[in-house]
């Protein structure tokens, strides 16, 4: 299940891990959880760029492309339903990992198991819904 190493040895980077705060969002309840909104206003200070005021997203904080969309493991995914989506990564097994999409059945979930260990494919939840029920 292991399956081969990562062909990039790069080590990621994050420029900002801190999700970018709505303006105002801790002065009231009802957006205190929502994402980032882009203020309007004609006088904001944030808009503005004030010093002092919330920073705003620009596309400074992206990250390097060589590492961009790679996951801790090393690999990039790839979301797979049948076994013959799971062949198109068989010559990119170094940079792609297969994840199983969220409806498979079990019965075709070990099919994809099954050959991506033949083609030494990396499966990110392979032992989802895969477990044996105890008999006691």
């Amino acid at each position: 299940m292991a399956g081969p190493a990562p062909l990039n040895k790069k080590t990621i980077v994050k420029k900002r891990t801190k999700k970018f705060a709505r303006h105002q969002a801790d002065l009231f309840m009802r957006i205190r959880d929502s994402g980032w909104r882009k203020p309007k206003g004609i006088d904001g200070r944030v808009r503005r760029r004030f010093k002092g005021a919330l920073p705003m997203p620009s596309i400074g904080y992206g990250s390097d492309k060589a590492t961009r969309n790679i996951h801790p493991h090393g690999f990039k995914t790839v979301v797979v339903a049948n076994v013959s989506e799971l062949e198109m990564l068989m010559m990119h097994n170094r940079t792609y990992a297969a994840t199983v999409a969220h409806s498979v059945s079990s019965r075709v979930r070990k099919l994809i198991v099954q050959r991506a260990e033949q083609l030494a494919i990396r499966v990110t939840n392979g032992v989802a819904k895969l477990r044996t029920e105890d008999d006691a």
